[in-house]
């Protein structure tokens, strides 16, 4: 399975971008998607999890309120939209692959998931 990761970009502060994960190729029968990012030396944060059926989402505090997951399972697309940014949401972001799927588990960790796309920059101008 490949992840594709778009839809970053150059916004500023209190700003909007809605960031894409298509997944393509030998893609589970279900599967968790997550958001992560990496500021410069810094290690790589959780930001979003979403599970199959979306009817279970988990955002970290800095994006709770501010940030939306949804997604659309016949197109293998994942969407987080990214509202009233900051220049602390400066960073790479990077979309995961869980194998499976739970409506009672959040994974949030970097190793709970399988597969990774190669990351889109998101930067907050001030």
């Amino acid at each position: 399975v490949q992840l594709q990761a778009s839809g970053g970009g150059l916004v500023h502060s209190g700003g909007s971008l809605r960031l894409s994960c298509a997944a393509s190729g030998r893609t589970p029968s279900t599967y968790t998607i997550a958001w992560f990012r990496q500021a410069p030396g810094t290690e790589r944060e959780f930001v979003a999890t979403i599970n199959w059926h979306a009817d279970r989402t988990f955002y970290s505090n800095s994006a709770k309120g501010r940030f939306t997951l949804s997604r659309n399972n016949a197109a293998n697309t994942v969407w987080l939209q990214m509202d009233s940014l900051k220049p602390e949401d400066t960073a790479v972001y990077f979309c995961a692959l869980r194998t499976g799927s739970s409506s009672r588990v959040y994974y949030t960790k970097t190793l709970d998931y399988d597969e990774w796309g190669q990351g889109t920059q998101v930067t907050v101008s001030s």
